[in-house]
């Protein structure tokens, strides 16, 4: 059922339906028992993808974002575009040892094992607002993990926007109680 967390801004109900209607459900993938949610039939269809980007945006037009940062890999397909919309520089958020030249790493715990995100060094302007873009929240450590790696570079964290929430795996609690999650759809 699609909802938005912040209902001042919230899309109506036809903009979900658009949005939900382009997300496919790909049955046991990667494995066995996982109901994988499809964003490419999404990504395909211009003006379901113009919609969604216009809403994931939205909320945060007149914030004075300075920076977007998007979250490998999907986050960049929407954090890009949402960083045009909002007049502010795009900045990648990688796995460490993807970037060519100074980072600033943030390590964070997976299922089974850890994984690092990383920036470079001089991407974010100290004191910059910054806005969080990602396509999916689950278990919430790549947010929580790009939440710190702003701070850490200086930035102040406007907000974080993402496409779709799995729910029931928690993943808003990791980044609760200083960085609320604006999600479009909650699966």
């Amino acid at each position: 059922m699609p909802h938005d967390t912040a209902t001042p801004d919230a899309p109506d109900a036809a903009v979900l339906a658009l949005i939900e209607a382009n997300i496919r459900d790909v049955p046991d993938f990667p494995h066995p028992g996982i109901l994988f949610k499809d964003i490419t039939p999404l990504l395909n269809e211009p003006g379901a993808f113009s919609v969604a980007v216009r809403a994931l945006a939205a909320p945060f037009l007149g914030s004075g974002i300075d920076h977007v940062v998007g979250l490998e890999a999907r986050g960049f397909i929407f954090g890009a575009p949402v960083a045009m919309a909002l007049g502010a520089g795009f900045v990648p958020a990688r796995k460490a040892g993807k970037l060519p030249s100074d980072t600033i790493d943030q390590a964070y715990d997976l299922e089974y094992g850890t994984a690092t995100v990383a920036i470079h060094a001089d991407a974010i302007t100290p004191g910059g607002r910054v806005l969080i873009v990602d396509d999916v929240l689950a278990t919430g450590g790549t947010g929580r993990a790009a939440v710190d790696l702003v701070r850490k570079a200086g930035g102040t964290v406007v907000g974080f926007s993402v496409l779709m929430e799995l729910s029931a795996l928690r993943g808003r609690e990791k980044m609760m109680p200083d960085v609320e999650p604006r999600t479009l759809l909650s699966v």
